[in-house]
């Protein structure tokens, strides 16, 4: 009876597997339909294809495949020729794990005419409804994941493409990559990328590597098919950067997957790296080698940088730390769901370390330096942006046994004597005189009252004679008040870091800027090259008190026609008021030519400060008002 039965069973299969097989194409192309029926509704897409056959029980044949948003009728994708033989016993488990492929003349089109593009609807909610089952959220272990499983079962053991096209357009502007024929076998793949940019000669580069589905492991390299660097195109256009290298290398690997914690470990190599935009430095940069090793713990809701990842760049490595952590709660913005956290703790290292690996045209003012000893460093941000005002933040460079050798392209120790300054406007120089005796105008500090003197520092940097540079609760107060207006609307800038930045540096705008003044302002003051009252003797006489009016000197004779000794407490009050806002001194005053009511709330601050300090006696800090006689220049300007 079993036998019967079983052969019952085995005559059923059969008929099943033959009529499965003759009627195979056409439950392909009916399957098929349905699938494209909806992404077509879904993203509002015209996709057609000429053929849809199954060869076998594993290979798909394509031809005459076509992509065509609704809107725009600008064809985005096409490919003539397309085969794929996928595993047989993985599809059989849903899975498409594509064995081998042979594909010709892909073209992928971006194109885009003034605000319309035929990639828009990439960017638009999808037009039918995900349900909470099937969305990710923020999820990123899961996002990651799935990522990566599409990127290991897509990509072939072996197989052959030719001709592919990849073009980038917008307007008159167009960006092409052509690969004329890519080889993988046993996941190894090599081929040659021709890229055209209408404004930039034509390159050629070259792309190998391997990707194991098996071990889960991704490595490539890519470098530029004769002696040339790679610059990479579009940057320029659409970021004004400009970016070249001569190799980089890249290998990921998969370590521990579980499914709620995804563990990657991997690293990147670049070499002859020149990178160029006003945002990072008036010069161009350049890193001859820099590497990271990274070990990325990606979780539901967090992503982190674990602090045994090591970054590398010239002479020097290091250990950072990053966590970002993502609140899951959608009433918040979507800038305040992030809770940040980074540090870097550097043991002691030589410290010719780290200047002699200082990228060149990055710190254009240190080039050359050569130090001994040893530094360490340690630095830590905490940033809850629900909660800004929590923010922490440390920052602390050390040095032991540190000496400066020889100090490079800038002398760090001209303002202990008489040097030329150049004051610049928008970038430009606008004047230059000396700082020192054969100027008319150059007070010595000794002839500045002291009045003077403690009003400004009392409105600049109270602490100018006791810290050493940094006001580490400055620096996180004007961070957190640049962070909740998402601009740079305060500096925290001591006396020490305006002086470098005037004297030393280039007036341009640009984040690395800050870095190079920080590191100056560091080694003027650790290693007092300078003493903190001549530092403060220069601040005085080349600040800008006024619209071209440079120095206390200028400065007194501009307003008052007097000598700095000669001022009053009231009239010294109001110089220090100037010094953040100069060009803007007419602001300071009425239709009348008297001092604003609303300056009232300063001056008696800092009044009760002068008072404090025993320069003036309470009652005449009591008596302090804003009211100011203006007889030099500037009632000239104010009158106009």
């Amino acid at each position: 009876m079993y036998q019967r039965l079983l052969k019952i069973v085995a005559g059923l299969t059969v008929s099943a597997c033959i009529l499965l097989f003759v009627s195979k194409d056409a439950l392909l192309r009916r399957t098929a339909d349905r699938r494209i029926a909806a992404v077509e509704q879904r993203h509002g897409l015209h996709i057609g294809y000429r053929e849809l056959t199954l060869e076998g029980l594993n290979t798909v044949c394509m031809r005459g495949l076509s992509v065509v948003p609704e809107t725009g009728h600008d064809t985005l994708l096409t490919i003539s020729h397309l085969d794929l033989r996928l595993d047989f016993w993985r599809m059989l488990t849903g899975h498409l794990q594509v064995k081998h492929v042979k594909l010709d003349d892909l073209r992928l089109n971006f194109l885009k005419n003034d605000s319309t593009a035929n990639y828009d609807f990439l960017f638009r909610p999808s037009a039918s409804p995900v349900t909470k089952e099937k969305s990710m959220g923020t999820d990123y272990a899961r996002q990651a994941h799935r990522l990566l499983d599409w990127l290991y079962e897509r990509m072939p053991d072996n197989g052959h493409i030719t001709r592919l096209h990849v073009t980038e357009q917008h307007n008159h502007h167009r960006v092409s990559a052509y690969l004329p024929d890519m080889n993988i076998a046993a996941n190894c793949f090599h081929t040659d990328i021709e890229i055209t940019e209408d404004t930039l000669p034509a390159q050629r580069w070259v792309l190998t590597g391997r990707l194991s589905p098996a071990k889960r492991h991704l490595e490539a390299q890519l470098h530029a098919a004769d002696r040339h660097d790679i610059r990479l195109p579009y940057l320029q256009r659409r970021f004004g950067a400009d970016i070249r290298f001569d190799t980089l290398t890249c290998r990921l690997s998969e370590t521990q997957d579980t499914n709620d914690r995804l563990r990657l470990d991997g690293q990147a190599d670049i070499a002859g790296l020149r990178l160029y935009h006003t945002a990072l430095s008036p010069d161009t940069i350049r890193l001859e080698k820099g590497s990271l090793d990274y070990r990325l713990d990606v979780r539901p809701q967090v992503i982190e940088l674990d602090s045994s990842s090591i970054v590398r760049f010239n002479r020097l490595s290091f250990h950072p730390y990053i966590r970002l952590a993502h609140h899951a709660n959608d009433s918040l913005p979507p800038l305040a769901r992030w809770h940040v956290t980074a540090s870097v703790h550097q043991p002691w290292f030589p410290a010719q370390d780290l200047f002699g690996s200082l990228p060149e045209g990055l710190f254009s003012t240190l080039a050359g330096i050569r130090t001994e000893g040893e530094l360490t460093y340690h630095g830590f941000l905490d940033a809850d942006f629900a909660c800004i005002d929590s923010l922490k933040l440390a920052s602390e460079l050390k040095s032991r046994n540190f000496h400066i050798l020889h100090q490079g392209a800038s002398n760090l120790s001209k303002m202990n004597e008489e040097f030329e300054y150049t004051a610049y406007e928008n970038g430009r120089p606008v004047r230059t005189f000396p700082v020192g005796p054969s100027w008319e105008h150059f007070t010595p500090l000794d002839k500045i009252p002291a009045v003077l003197q403690t009003a400004v520092m009392q409105s600049e940097d109270g602490a100018f004679f006791y810290h050493q540079g940094f006001l580490i609760d400055a620096l996180r107060e004007a961070l957190i008040q640049d962070l909740k207006e998402r601009r740079f609307a305060r500096g925290g800038s001591t006396i020490s870091m305006q002086l470098v930045k005037n004297v030393f540096l280039n007036r341009k705008k640009n984040i690395t800027r800050k870095l190079e003044e920080a590191l100056i302002v560091w080694l003027i003051e650790s290693q007092r090259l300078t003493s903190k009252e001549r530092m403060f003797e220069v601040y005085l006489n080349i600040a800008e008190w006024g619209p071209l009016v440079y120095g206390i000197g200028e400065a007194s004779a501009f307003y008052f026609n007097k000598r700095p000794a000669e001022l009053t407490v009231e009239e010294s009050i109001f110089l220090a008021s100037l010094i953040p806002h100069p060009k803007t001194f007419r602001y300071s005053f009425d239709d009348n030519g008297r001092l604003r009511e609303s300056l009232s709330g300063y001056f008696s601050l800092i009044a009760e400060r002068l008072a404090k300090k025993g320069i003036i006696t309470e009652e005449e800090a009591a008596r302090i008002r804003p009211q100011v006689n203006i007889t030099g220049e500037a009632r000239r300007q104010l009158m106009e």
